[in-house]
C-alpha cells in the first residue's frame, strides 16, 4: 500500500470520508496521524543534523546491538 497525507478544510471532511468509504477495506485503510508526529519529527531532524548527536545516537545503536547478542 501506498500512503498520502491530505490537509482540507473541515467543511469538506464529510463529502472526502463519503468517498473513501466507496473502497473496500482491503483497497484503502484510513490511518489517523499522531498530532505530535510533526513536532517529534522536526525535533529528530535538528539533533541528527548534529553532528555530534548524530555520533552518539551511531554509538548508542552500536552499544545496543552488541549486548543483544
Amino acid at each position: 500500500m501506498e500512503t498520502i497525507r491530505l490537509e482540507f478544510q473541515p467543511k469538506i471532511k464529510a463529502k472526502i470520508v463519503q468517498v473513501l468509504s466507496s473502497f473496500s477495506l482491503d483497497e484503502l485503510k484510513i490511518v489517523q496521524e499522531d498530532p505530535a508526529f510533526e513536532k517529534t519529527k522536526k525535533m529528530l531532524q535538528t539533533n541528527f543534523d548534529n553532528k555530534n548527536m548524530r555520533d552518539y545516537i551511531f554509538k548508542r545503536v552500536y552499544c545496543c546491538l552488541q549486548n543483544s547478542y
